[in-house]
């Protein structure tokens, strides 16, 4: 009995051996166990930086027409969405009043300067005979102040006159601009007066026009550190996207930036300036934009080779020259379309590991597939 006992014993120590032996081993193979990884190498590339913004057209000049006299519009002469030149006469407003006004100041001028030649000539008669004590010198100086009042009502008269005229001239609203001319939101017939708020149309010149874009204060200031050209802000071109997805023949030049920034929005405003002779840029119509602000070398990681670490920075797995792997920091500008922009962590002799990179951990022994050169023998 003591025999079998200690039979099973030493069995039982057996199983148990064998157990944590094959456990340490398995263990052992899978920290270096040799996985395929697919690798690229990337060489380093002029890449364009463009920024896609939204913004709305606006008019380079646009006049609001109203009225500087009160009255009744007579006559519209133009034709509502056609092309107006500077100048041209907009409406009639009755004027007959006006013209009376202006004959009444006209006739009253006229008078004063009838009157002032006679009391001109009568204060020189006045100067000589008071040297011969004709009369007293108190009849002398009341007719030379007779006579310069006669000169101040004359120039009184004269700027009524002209105030008439210019309000008589009011009676024909011209166009200030050359440009296309809006709806008439008035009618012959209607009364308007010269501090109405509304409108009698709108003249747009569409010949140019601005383009007024929204972008936060850290795009601009990521999108000013990246230009390591240092072009000029008015050198610095832009596209318009067409709401039918095409691009606007005529390229524009970015002009303007805000010099401060919106407290309620974060955002900075940024006008470019458009040629646009057809008028096919409609004032006011909302379009989408490509801000091309130079080139930067740099490389396009695929964003699939790219990963995050526990402190949340993009690092990449390289393959070293035992076939062991190691992580690089990389340095992330923006994502173009599926790839990072990378300005600086990696060269261009880094074999990044593109594909298998759940497989592995910091262990392992990779069997390096040159991705490049499978492509290369695609094609």
């Amino acid at each position: 009995m003591y025999f079998y006992l200690k039979k099973l014993i030493f069995l039982l120590f057996l199983t148990f051996f064998v157990g944590c032996s094959s456990e340490e081993e398995t263990d052992y193979s899978s920290e270096n166990q040799v996985i395929e990884v697919g690798y690229i190498t990337l060489n380093k590339q002029e890449v364009p930086l463009q920024q896609e913004l939204s913004g709305r057209i606006k008019s380079i000049y646009k006049s609001e027409v109203r009225p500087q006299i009160d009255g009744i519009i007579k006559e519209q002469l133009f034709k509502e969405g056609s092309f107006v030149k500077q100048g041209d006469v907009l409406y009639i407003i009755d004027s007959d009043s006006y013209q009376a006004i202006y004959e009444e100041a006209l006739a009253t001028l006229k008078s004063s300067e009838a009157n002032l030649i006679t009391l001109k000539l009568k204060n020189e008669r006045y100067e000589e005979s008071v040297k011969f004590n004709v009369i007293s010198k108190q009849e002398a100086d009341d007719a030379k102040a007779a006579y310069l009042q006669a000169i101040a009502l004359l120039e009184q008269n004269k700027a009524l006159v002209k105030s008439a005229k210019i309000n008589l001239d009011r009676t024909k609203i011209k166009a200030q601009i050359s440009g296309f001319i809006g709806i008439s939101n008035y009618t012959v017939g209607a009364l308007v007066s010269q501090n109405q708020e509304n409108v009698l149309t709108t003249i747009r010149d569409t010949s140019k026009v601005y383009v007024d874009l929204s972008q936060s204060n850290n795009q601009l200031f990521k999108l000013k550190k990246s230009n390591q050209n240092n072009i000029k802000q008015d050198e610095i071109n832009v596209n318009i996207i067409l709401p039918d997805d095409t691009i606007y023949k005529h390229m524009g030049k970015l002009k303007l930036q805000e010099i401060s920034v919106d407290e309620d929005t974060g955002y900075v405003t940024l006008r470019a300036e458009f040629p646009n002779p057809d008028g096919e840029l409609l004032d006011n119509m909302f379009v989408n934009t490509i801000i091309e602000n130079g080139n930067v070398n740099a490389f396009l990681v695929p964003q699939q080779a790219v990963t995050l670490d526990a402190k949340s920075n993009y690092i990449v797995t390289v393959i070293q020259a035992d076939n062991t792997t190691k992580t690089k920091q990389i340095k992330v500008e923006r994502a173009i379309d599926n790839k990072w922009l990378v300005t600086d962590g990696i060269t261009q002799t880094d074999k990044i590991i593109i594909e298998g990179l759940s497989k592995i951990n910091d262990k392992s022994i990779v069997i390096p597939k040159d991705i490049n050169s499978l492509k290369e023998d695609v094609k």
